[in-house]
């Protein structure tokens, strides 16, 4: 198949999985059991931080539990359209300091990055296992803190994360219903330079 069939093609040979992992909108609401939960959240675990730091803190809440009202709250009208339908949803949030051997507090320059690595690995292990994730910046920044119990002077919250099984489109509102499809992604020669940055 080509991209013009409406398929994904990657430019170099990569693994299939990292290709047909997408971010789709429209899940089934069902439950996901704890123990898959858990399979997401320990490869997520296993991701690289600098130091071995591990700044990532996943909060979570299962559809129909005592947080999922507060926790689709937060998100903002445009994703709780379609994100009340998902199984779970996660906050990630990172770090921002670290203790060093010596007592002291340090700032974490990567915590961001590092935490963006976790997200990932959980990614790629729910399409692995048939799940789906979609992550969001669309949230109220300031009041997730409250609601998540961290401070936002030692964590920065990243992304919410909507967990579920992919559905059929039509479940979606009609506004949403053409924009379901995976994304295709810019070429190597837009994003990797040898030597120097040139736009």
């Amino acid at each position: 198949m080509t991209e013009e069939d409406g398929a994904r093609v990657a430019d170099h040979d990569i693994d299939a999985g990292i290709l047909g992992r997408w971010s789709p909108r429209a899940f089934t609401g069902e439950d996901i059991p704890d123990a898959t939960l858990m399979k997401l959240f320990e490869a997520a675990r296993w991701a690289p931080s600098a130091f071995n730091l591990q700044p990532w803190r996943f909060i979570f809440a299962r559809r129909g539990g005592p947080e999922w009202e507060a926790f689709l709250g937060l998100l903002l009208s445009y994703n709780r359209d379609w994100a009340h339908r998902a199984s779970a949803l996660v906050f990630l949030a990172s770090a921002r300091f670290r203790q060093t051997s010596r007592g002291e507090i340090e700032r974490i320059y990567s915590h961001s990055f590092d935490a963006g690595s976790a997200w990932g690995y959980l990614a790629l292990q729910a399409h692995h296992l048939g799940w789906a994730t979609r992550g969001m910046t669309g949230f109220d920044h300031e009041r997730c803190y409250a609601t998540l119990g961290l401070s936002d002077t030692e964590y920065r919250v990243e992304m919410a994360i909507a967990i579920g099984r992919l559905a059929d489109k039509e479940v979606l509102p009609e506004a949403l219903r053409t924009r379901e499809a995976p994304s295709r992604r810019e070429p190597l020669s837009r994003l990797v330079f040898e030597g120097r940055f040139h736009p």
